[in-house]
């Protein structure tokens, strides 16, 4: 391999998308962990066989070392919401995966006219509340709930992406690639959860866009933003029961397509519920298990524009096999980026192809469901 082609960045990103620290890799290579410290200080590179078992065990094509610098989120420009509890492993498994989205994503912009973003500019000190208001009126969504929140956030120039993590404290994230915001969602929650979260992160969008990040403050606050934007207060006083009980919570939810603690927090910040009742209904959603297991009878929300992108190619006969090798990515690498948010064939080629041959990016259709 050419010196000067080789990417120690690349190296960097994809050791920490396996979740690998320099001395994890080398003990797998069978090599001293001052050889990994020079391939990603550029200093050398690996050649010969330590070349092929680095690829094999990051699970990425000899080509996708040769490609030009690869750029991803660091950790002061994402938001976690349960940092403290986060590994610094975890934390860089997902940045990981960001790289790689941006990556797919931009791929992607060059075939498909995707939507452009179109996250407003509230200013600075707005509360979650207002924000949550303003944000639906500019939108036009009225006081109704939202049918699809991943719909949505792509209808509105958000790039939404699945983190396919296993770990209780990894939730969500959102980050910015230049004017583009990206949501990242562990797809392994509940539908709830995850509607939840990707509420939360786009209150993050609209509430820090400026970097006002401050911690367990900011998490309230788009935690608050997601509670109001999902259940307007208009529609909960008209529409939630009166006298809830945990059954007729569990009945309700389903209309804002909430959890039922969630939507128990919310009817007490509107004051339907005294301190009293709040804590009793807490008390018994705990008995039942409902604090920490939720009933998951939502419909997990898929991407309707990873769908669209994807059978679309695929009906000029590329399938995620073809897609990765363009990318010189690995297949499981697309694999986990549209993991539970899009429903393709990805094994098999399209039927009856019809390529593109004006090379033009395709439109992609705004047909979102609010």
């Amino acid at each position: 391999m050419d010196k000067k082609k080789f990417s120690p960045d690349r190296l960097i990103w994809a050791r920490k998308r396996k979740g690998l620290n320099q001395s994890s890799l080398a003990k797998i290579l069978e090599v001293d962990s001052r050889a990994v410290r020079a391939w990603e200080a550029g200093e050398y590179e690996p050649t010969g066989a330590n070349f092929v078992a680095l690829c094999s065990a990051l699970d990425v094509p000899e080509q996708f070392f040769t490609l030009p610098a690869m750029t991803g989120p660091e950790p002061e420009q994402a938001s976690f919401r349960s940092l403290s509890k986060m590994s610094a492993t975890k934390r860089d498994i997902a940045l990981a995966k960001g790289a790689f989205a941006f990556e797919f994503a931009s791929w992607l912009e060059r075939r498909f006219n995707l939507p452009e973003q179109d996250i407003p500019d509230l200013g600075r000190g707005i509360d979650p509340e207002t924000a949550a208001i303003a944000l639906r009126e500019y939108w036009g969504l009225g006081q109704r709930p939202i049918t699809n929140m991943v719909h949505l956030l792509e209808a509105k120039g958000v790039r939404v992406f699945s983190l396919s993590i296993d770990a209780k404290e990894v939730d969500a994230f959102n980050v910015w690639d230049g004017a583009i915001p990206f949501v990242f969602l562990n797809t392994k929650k509940t539908a709830a959860h995850s509607r939840f979260d990707a509420a939360h992160e786009l209150g993050h969008l609209v509430l820090h866009r400026h970097g006002e990040y401050s911690g367990q403050i900011s998490e309230k606050e788009a935690n608050d933003f997601a509670s109001a934007f999902l259940m307007p207060k208009s529609d909960i006083l008209a529409l939630a029961p009166k006298f809830p009980t945990v059954a007729s919570l569990i009945s309700s939810k389903k209309r804002w397509g909430v959890s039922v603690a969630a939507l128990t927090v919310r009817l007490h910040r509107v004051g339907m519920l005294s301190d009293w009742q709040y804590r009793t209904l807490f008390k018994q959603i705990s008995q039942v298990g409902l604090r920490t297991k939720e009933i998951d009878d939502e419909v997990r929300e898929k991407s309707s524009i990873l769908e669209y992108c994807l059978q679309d190619l695929m009906r000029d006969g590329k399938t995620v096999s073809h897609i990765s090798q363009e990318l010189n990515f690995s297949e499981t690498i697309i694999k986990d980026l549209i993991f539970d948010l899009a429903i393709v064939s990805i094994e098999g080629s399209a039927t009856n192809p019809t390529p593109n041959r004006s090379g033009s990016p395709r439109l992609v259709v705004d047909n979102t469901r609010r």
